[in-house]
C-alpha cells in the first residue's frame, strides 16, 4: 500500500476529538453556532487574539470560508486581488466568480503578495468602467508552502489602508505557518493586521471545520445572514464547536502543525544534503523538491504526491505535504527510499 503525501487531510481526526463527540453524544446542545462548545472555542479564540469584540463564526471548509467572507464584503462591482497561485484562483471550481466577483490575478514566484505587485491593477482600474478592486486576498501558509514575515503583513496592512483595500487572510493552513521556524508572527499579529482571516482545522486535526475571525468593525454586521443564506450555519454546530474547543486547549492545534512542520522539515534536510532543488523555500508541511522524471517513476510505485510544475523537459517539480498524523518511520522511509534510487 502507497503512503499518501498529496495532502494533509486524508486522515480522520485526532483522537481526542473523537472521544470528545463520542462522550458530549446524548447531550442536549442548542443548535446554529449558540451550543456550549462553541460558544466555549469562541471564547479562547478572543482571548488568544485578545479582542473580545472579535465577530468569530465556525463553518465547514475553507472554499465555503471563502466564498462567504469575499461575497459578504464585496458589493457587485467590487473585486478581489490574489496571487496566481492563489487557492480561490486556482483549485475552487470557481466558487469565488459564481458570487459575482471578480478575481484579479498578479505574478508571484513566491505565493506572496505585496504593494508593489498590488499598485499596477489598481493604477490600470478605470473609474465606473471596470471593476473596483476593493479587497486582497493573501494566504498563510501560502500556496507554495511560503509565509508571511511580521514586517511584510504590517506593510501590506498599511498599503491595504492606505488604499481603501480589505485585508483577507486565507488561513486554512494557518497553525503550520505559525509554528514554522521562521516564523515571527502570533495569532494576534494576524488579527491585528488583518481585517477578517481564518483558522483552519481541516487540514490540522479537525474532521471538518474553519473558524472565521472578523477583526474590522465595519464587516461584522449581517455576516449571519448571508452565512444562512449560503446554507453554512449549521443546525448542529456543536459538531464544529466541539472539535474547535478540543484544538484550541492547550494549543493542541499548534502541536499538530509543529509535528507536521518537523516531518516535512526532516525531508527538506535529507533532499538538500543528496543535492536537490526546490520550486520555493519552506519550511512549513508542504514542499517542492525538483526530480528528473525517471525518480518520479519510480518514487509513485512506493508514494502518492502531486506532480505540481514542469520546469524544464525532464524535470518536474513535485508537492509533498505531511500531516498531524505523518509518522517518522514512513518519513525515514521515504528519505532511505529515495537514497538508494538518488
Amino acid at each position: 500500500m502507497t503512503y499518501n503525501f498529496s495532502n494533509d487531510y486524508s486522515e480522520g481526526c485526532h483522537p481526542s476529538i473523537l472521544n470528545a463527540l463520542i462522550n458530549s453524544n446524548l447531550e442536549q446542545q442548542n443548535g446554529y453556532g449558540e451550543d456550549f462548545y462553541t460558544q466555549k472555542a469562541i471564547t479562547i479564540i478572543q482571548d488568544k487574539i485578545e479582542d473580545k469584540n472579535a465577530d468569530i463564526n465556525l463553518v465547514a471548509g475553507g472554499t465555503q470560508a471563502n466564498l462567504l467572507v469575499l461575497s459578504s464584503i464585496l458589493r457587485p462591482y467590487e473585486s478581489v486581488i490574489s496571487a496566481e497561485t492563489g487557492h480561490i484562483n486556482t483549485h475552487e471550481t470557481g466558487a469565488v466568480e459564481a458570487t459575482g466577483h471578480k478575481i484579479e490575478t498578479v505574478y508571484s514566484s513566491n505565493g506572496k503578495l505585496s504593494p508593489d505587485k498590488i499598485i499596477p491593477i489598481l493604477k490600470r482600474s478605470s473609474n465606473y468602467h471596470s471593476v473596483r478592486p476593493r479587497a486582497v486576498y493573501i494566504s498563510n501558509s501560502t500556496e507554495l508552502g511560503t509565509i508571511y514575515n511580521k514586517e511584510e503583513l504590517t506593510d501590506l496592512y498599511k498599503f491595504c489602508k492606505k488604499n481603501d483595500l480589505f485585508l483577507y487572510l486565507d488561513g486554512a493552513r494557518l497553525a503550520s505557518a505559525l509554528s514554522a521556524p521562521s516564523n515571527n508572527m502570533s495569532i494576534k499579529d494576524i488579527a491585528e493586521l488583518t481585517d477578517v482571516f481564518y483558522l483552519g482545522g481541516t487540514k490540522c486535526g479537525a474532521l471538518i471545520g474553519e473558524a472565521i475571525i472578523i477583526t474590522n468593525n465595519s464587516l461584522k454586521e449581517n455576516f449571519k445572514y448571508n452565512q444562512k443564506l449560503r446554507g453554512a450555519l449549521l443546525a448542529k454546530g456543536r459538531v464544529l464547536g466541539i472539535q474547535f474547543f478540543q484544538l484550541l486547549q492547550n494549543n493542541l492545534i499548534f502541536k499538530l502543525a509543529d509535528h507536521s512542520n518537523l516531518m516535512a522539515l526532516k525531508i527538506t534536510k535529507a533532499l538538500e544534503s543528496l543535492g536537490y532543488s526546490f520550486l520555493a523555500q519552506s519550511d512549513t508541511n508542504q514542499i517542492f523538491p525538483i526530480f528528473p522524471n525517471n525518480i518520479i517513476q519510480i518514487l509513485k510505485k512506493e508514494y502518492e504526491f502531486t506532480i505540481w510544475k514542469s520546469i524544464a523537459p525532464d524535470l518536474f517539480a513535485i508537492r509533498l505535504v505531511t500531516s498531524w498524523a505523518t509518522p517518522e518511520k514512513v518519513v525515514d522511509k521515504f528519505i532511505d527510499d529515495l537514497k538508494k534510487i538518488s
